[in-house]
């Protein structure tokens, strides 16, 4: 092979991994397959590369979105360089990020003909409450960074198209307001702090508030090398003083609870001063145990790949799974959600409610999710796209596109309901 193949391969393998790429909806593995193609592929390629460089065309009004892409540009026009950073960012190279994205591409679908799909139902029950979708719009921290109504509009805009919204521990708005924004429960998402009592504050307060489950989030125990965050932070030049120490845009600098500045965390920054009871060591599976018998919210765990962990899950009391890697933004296995997603199904068998989130950005990455036996499937970055692009008009918007993706695959692949989704439907990809 030639020097300058050679050098053209690494290029566009480069390049797939770029923001540039991500935002284009161009994936890394088809551009990976036209790299180590024929010459007319290759020039497929270099065409990708030139439709990916242009400028992005910013959209001015949420309704004037194709898809969930056309609000990135727009919410990173908006967004200041720091709080993007802290959205955007992976660990190490971000690779699980992109690998998140792929793993949707190594599932295709077989749908079915000639049924009658004049009428189909979208709706999933997910602890005695009936969503209009199974997506669930999945906890993500400090939103007022995004938009100056934060976790507010993005709760009106859950009850506007009822969906289930998950709180997190670091939300920038309380757990009471967010309920009533929201006119109905939210889940509260549960970051574990080195002291019980106050661990059991959040989840009482959260119980009193009226959430019927709690997702204990297990995956950044270990801490998270973000340093796309770091790297965008140094071009942020503001002075925050009311937002954080010494000035400097900091979010999520740990990449777990960070106890330094807590006064826009509503659920940290009210605790109640009680006898101490530090943690020996990190949380073990007797945690998720402890947790259950503190409360009558159900139980989830947020953050497991492997059947395995599923297993124990269950054993310890826990109602549900989130199959989830942060979004990328963990640890970096390089192993999609999705891809783990089977052998926890079949671990769990029917034994509890299953979740799954990561790189999901299209109608058909949900149907995916659903039919590998997921019973919910959940965003993160997109609605907060569209919520840094146009407030809750952009998060509802965001919603809007993707149930009239899955509900148009539905209808393409002879499926009238949510349950009616099955294994059958999908096949690998060789």
């Amino acid at each position: 092979m030639a020097i300058d193949d050679v050098s053209r391969r690494k290029f566009l393998a480069f390049l797939a991994g770029s923001p540039l790429f991500i935002a284009a909806g161009i994936d890394h593995a088809s551009l990976a397959r036209l790299v180590s193609g024929s010459s007319s592929d290759r020039s497929k390629g270099f065409d990708l590369i030139d439709q990916a460089a242009k400028q992005p065309h910013l959209i001015r009004a949420a309704n004037q979105a194709l898809d969930v892409f056309d609000f990135e540009p727009v919410a990173k026009h908006n967004i200041p360089a720091a709080h993007w950073g802290y959205l955007i960012t992976g660990t190490d190279d971000d690779a699980t990020i992109t690998a998140n994205r792929d793993g949707f591409a190594k599932w295709a679908l077989r749908p079915r003909r000639l049924v009658d799909v004049s009428h189909v139902d979208a709706s999933v029950e997910l602890l005695g409450t009936t969503y209009s979708t199974p997506i669930v719009l999945c906890p993500l921290g400090s939103q007022k960074a995004f938009h100056a109504e934060g976790e507010l509009a993005v709760a009106r805009a859950a009850k506007a198209r009822n969906h289930l919204q998950v709180l997190s521990t670091v939300a920038t708005t309380s757990i009471e307001d967010a309920i009533a924004a929201r006119g109905g429960p939210v889940w509260f998402q549960l970051y574990h702090l080195p002291d019980w009592n106050q661990t059991k504050q959040l989840i009482k307060r959260a119980e009193s508030a009226g959430a019927p489950a709690i997702v204990f989030t297990v995956d950044l125990i270990g801490g998270s090398n973000r340093l796309t965050m770091f790297r965008e932070r140094l071009a942020d030049a503001r002075q925050c003083a009311d937002c954080h120490i010494g000035g400097q845009p900091m979010p999520g600098v740990t990449g777990r609870v960070d106890g330094r500045d807590n006064r826009r965390k509503p659920a940290l920054s009210r605790l109640v001063p009680t006898p101490a009871m530090p943690e020996v060591g990190t949380p073990t599976w007797d945690y998720v145990k402890r947790i259950r018998d503190t409360t009558t919210m159900k139980v989830f765990v947020k953050g497991l790949v492997t059947a395995e962990d599923a297993e124990l899950a269950i054993e310890h009391g826990a109602s549900g799974i989130f199959v989830s890697n942060h979004g990328g933004r963990a640890d970096n296995t390089l192993r999609s959600t999705v891809e783990c997603l089977p052998e926890i199904v079949k671990a769990v068998r029917g034994r509890a409610i299953i979740e799954l989130d990561g790189g999901v950005r299209r109608g058909t990455d949900i149907f995916k999710g659903l039919a590998l036996g997921a019973n919910a499937v959940g965003v993160g970055r997109p609605y907060i796209w569209g919520l840094g692009a146009f407030g809750q008009e952009g998060a509802e918007a965001v919603l809007a596109i993707l149930r009239k993706e899955l509900e148009m695959v539905m209808r393409q692949a002879g499926t009238t309901s949510i349950s009616r989704i099955t294994p059958e439907y999908v096949v690998a990809r060789t």
